[in-house]
């Protein structure tokens, strides 16, 4: 186990910030694991700034947990301030850890990064979206992830489609919208989604082969 010195000479969490960017990435989640095993206000910045160049994903992870355990006031005015980095891995870790912590105070800043450039923070961001939207606004968010359907590989298609179901019978008059929709990829994305609402235990990667070649071949092939 990994002794977090918060009283190094180079500062309060000196020590812990060489920890978690040693070589070795056991000894980083080590790091980390001790920093959420004695949480102290004082390391939230340290973790969240080493979330936004950590490689390792278990150790991220490790990460997040760490800022769970600090208090909610004192790590999401952090993360959101962390949302507005140039950082990709940095927005879309912090994006994972507000889900995590259920903060509906940082529903405007994550709402605002539906659509970012980078695919991996746009998948954060539809997931934490889904955990902080406020009660009434499900309609809303879902016809703003109609915007998304049919962008990028099958990995997005996924995890937007897993977010439509989260957001429950809300999403499913954006969707019947969105399967008029004249282009076929935001066509056979919805219809799939739609199925995978209706049964979540289906096979989603069929489902989209299939509406794919009956939006693309067109109704009366």
């Amino acid at each position: 186990m990994v002794v977090v010195n918060t009283t190094n000479q180079g500062g309060p969490n000196a020590h812990l910030v060489d920890a978690l960017a040693a070589t070795d990435p056991s000894a980083r989640l080590r790091a980390a694991l001790a920093a959420g095993t004695h949480p102290d206000p004082r390391f939230a910045d340290a973790l969240v700034d080493r979330c936004a160049v950590e490689p390792d994903f278990y150790v991220r992870d490790m990460l997040t947990w760490a800022l769970c355990r600090l208090p909610a006031e004192v790590t999401v005015p952090r993360l959101v301030h962390e949302l507005r980095s140039g950082s990709a891995q940095g927005r879309s870790q912090s994006l994972h850890t507000l889900s995590k912590i259920g903060d509906r105070l940082a529903w405007p800043a994550v709402s605002a990064l539906l659509h970012d450039e980078h695919d991996e923070v746009a998948r954060s961001a539809w997931r934490a979206a889904v955990v902080l939207v406020p009660p009434g606004g499900e309609a809303a968010l879902a016809a703003e992830l109609m915007i998304e359907l049919g962008r990028g590989d099958h990995q997005m298609h996924l995890s937007l489609s897993r977010a439509f179901v989260g957001l429950g019978d809300a999403a499913l008059p954006v969707l019947d919208a969105a399967g008029t929709s004249p282009d076929p990829h935001v066509r056979a994305h919805a219809d799939a989604t739609r199925q995978l609402c209706h049964d979540p235990d289906s096979g989603f990667a069929l489902s989209l082969e299939m509406a794919t070649r009956v939006a693309v071949a067109g109704p009366d092939t």
